[in-house]
């Protein structure tokens, strides 16, 4: 190539590089608004003044693929109507689309697409995070970055927003926030929540992860009104507690995961689990116990053909709890008087069932004719006593 030819190439294709955003941010004062020209920006940028950045749907930051694209290290701003790409890919560096660390921000109606992390918020209280859309780019699900990720921030809405193929929803250290009408597809876990007390979760949508949402050693966690579907990787369970007291579980729906719920003990007896109002439904277990003292209240629940109703981590495990107007679908009972509650109470004893529990690989086995066979034999001259795992004395009939 000549001389003059390699000058030409090079000329227009600097003539064709996208304009970098961040003169138009530093250029608009606090308080203004700055409404770009439709078109492609490069970045990185960083906002770190009360202002408002409007895209308008029509305005693409795209990152040099290194570090994170755009930086909100302001208060009081209004980041709206972006499309946020191509972020760097260094999970120590949390190489993001976005991250915010300031207060009181509103950022919603946002793309951000081909990230490694979608949104960040280190250290950043009472922001709200509306509506907008984030997907990692396509990795095994053990190497995307998370789709959210609060680190150290109190009373942020995270409220309305599509996630997909990322890797968690991830609380840490992060008390009184509120996660809310939001959806996620194809993540490992749907929300982990650590050291994260007083969350509240509400209204979600969850399918397609290895599992639903995990709640570790933090008390006062609500959630309700989600729906967790198909979390069945690696054995997962649509709902899981570890050393978190004083939580509540109510009007969830939980379908078709490896276990609907899993908790273990309660800390003290004060601290125990409410689990009322749900339904779990074609699970392989609905809800698993282990290392229980018992304690937990379980209450108004439906339980709708799932492989194995209830199973514990061993005899005498489960029986403690306080169960109560459950409705089972495999309740054997009549209501002769029509009020709704099962005549008799319905039990749940410990059979062959423990081959399984004892025995994780046997689950393979499970409706197969040799275990139902060694089932109903040990119904029929039980070897030893069978355990009692549950006792509801007023069940409610199935409709």
């Amino acid at each position: 190539m000549s001389y003059r030819l390699t000058f030409l190439f090079v000329f227009c294709n600097a003539a064709l590089a996208a304009p970098p955003l961040q003169p138009l941010i530093d250029a608009t004062p606090a308080g203004g608004v700055l409404r770009p020209a439709p078109g492609l920006y490069a970045g990185p940028a960083t906002l770190a003044k009360p202002m408002t950045l409007d895209g308008g749907g029509k305005v693409i930051l795209e990152g040099s693929g290194r570090g994170t694209v755009l930086t909100l290290a302001a208060s009081g701003a209004t980041l709206r109507g972006l499309r946020l790409t191509r972020s760097g890919d260094s999970h120590d560096g949390v190489d993001a689309g976005l991250l915010i660390e300031g207060d009181d921000n509103l950022v919603e109606g946002n793309a951000i697409d081909d990230v490694l992390f979608g949104i960040h918020v280190r250290q950043g209280n009472r922001n709200r995070i509306l509506n907008n859309s984030v997907a990692s780019r396509s990795a095994p699900r053990g190497a995307r970055g998370d789709g959210l990720r609060l680190w150290n921030s109190r009373h942020n809405r995270v409220e309305g927003n599509a996630f997909a193929r990322v890797r968690d929803l991830t609380l840490a250290n992060s008390p009184d926030n509120r996660i809310a009408g939001n959806t996620l597809a194809d993540g490992r876990y749907g929300m982990h929540i650590v050291f994260s007390p007083r969350t509240l979760v509400e209204k979600n949508a969850l399918r397609d992860t290895d599992t639903g949402i995990v709640v570790l050693y933090s008390p006062d966690v609500t959630l309700r009104g989600n729906t967790i579907a198909h979390a069945l990787d690696g054995g997962g369970a649509g709902i899981a507690f570890k050393d978190s007291g004083s939580a509540l579980v109510e009007d969830n729906e939980v379908l078709h995961c490896a276990t609907g719920l899993s908790a273990n003990a309660p800390l003290n007896t004060e601290a125990v689990l409410t689990v009322r109002n749900n339904r779990f439904a074609h699970n392989v277990v609905g809800i698993y116990f282990y290392g229980e003292k018992g304690g937990h209240r379980i209450t108004g629940n439906r339980f709708d053909n799932n492989l194995t109703q209830v199973a514990v981590s061993a005899a005498g495990v489960g029986e403690a709890n306080e169960w109560r107007g459950n409705a089972w679908s495999d309740y054997q009972g009549f209501d002769r008087d029509g009020n709704g509650i099962g005549d008799t109470p319905h039990e749940v004893w410990l059979y062959t069932d423990r081959i399984w529990m004892e025995t994780p690989r046997a689950k393979f086995f499970a409706n197969s004719p040799a275990l139902e066979l060694l089932d109903l034999l040990e119904r029929l001259a039980p070897f030893a006593s069978p355990a009692l795992i549950l006792r509801d004395p007023a069940p409610r009939m199935a409709k």
